[in-house]
């Protein structure tokens, strides 16, 4: 069984009794932690995926111990230049124990029984019709000829 969690702005796939190391936690050494953000499981008969994340499911670990990450060197280089400037970095990381994978059985009942009553009932909805609009009538005064016919008839 494993799921795909987030945990400090990061997934992560994890099993149950693995150890991982994440970007440092507040929380003390020996302290068991719970993530609700759990994007899938995988209990290995079926697959369940969350739009985004599985309501009612939690992954819990346990704070091993708080450390520093390998030193990473950066090296900057212009040729020609005379510049160069080097800097290093140790990233501050939390070693997890992953405890357990569980989805809590009340809400998935919840959540199932939602489901039947929505696939039960399918109601369509008519198109609303729209009342027709009638427009008001403008009524034209009709075209003084006078002027125009004297032009004619002059010709």
């Amino acid at each position: 069984m494993y799921a795909v969690v987030e945990i400090a702005g990061q997934q992560f796939k994890v099993e149950k009794d693995q150890k991982l190391f994440v970007h440092r936690l507040e929380n003390k050494e020996g302290s068991i932690v719970s993530f609700e953000k759990v994007y899938l499981i995988d209990d290995g008969k079926k697959i369940s995926f969350g739009t985004p994340s599985i309501s009612g499911t939690y992954v819990n670990a346990k704070v091993l111990k708080h450390l520093k990450g390998d030193k990473v060197i950066v090296f900057k280089k212009k040729r020609r230049k005379g510049y160069r400037v080097k800097n290093g970095h140790r990233q501050a990381l939390t070693e997890l124990l992953i405890q357990s994978i569980g989805e809590n059985i009340s809400t998935k009942k919840q959540v199932d029984s939602k489901i039947e009553l929505t696939k039960k009932v399918v109601v369509k909805k008519e198109p609303v019709k729209k009342a027709a609009v009638k427009k008001a009538v403008v009524k034209k005064e009709p075209v003084k000829k006078g002027i125009a016919t004297k032009n004619k008839s002059s010709k």
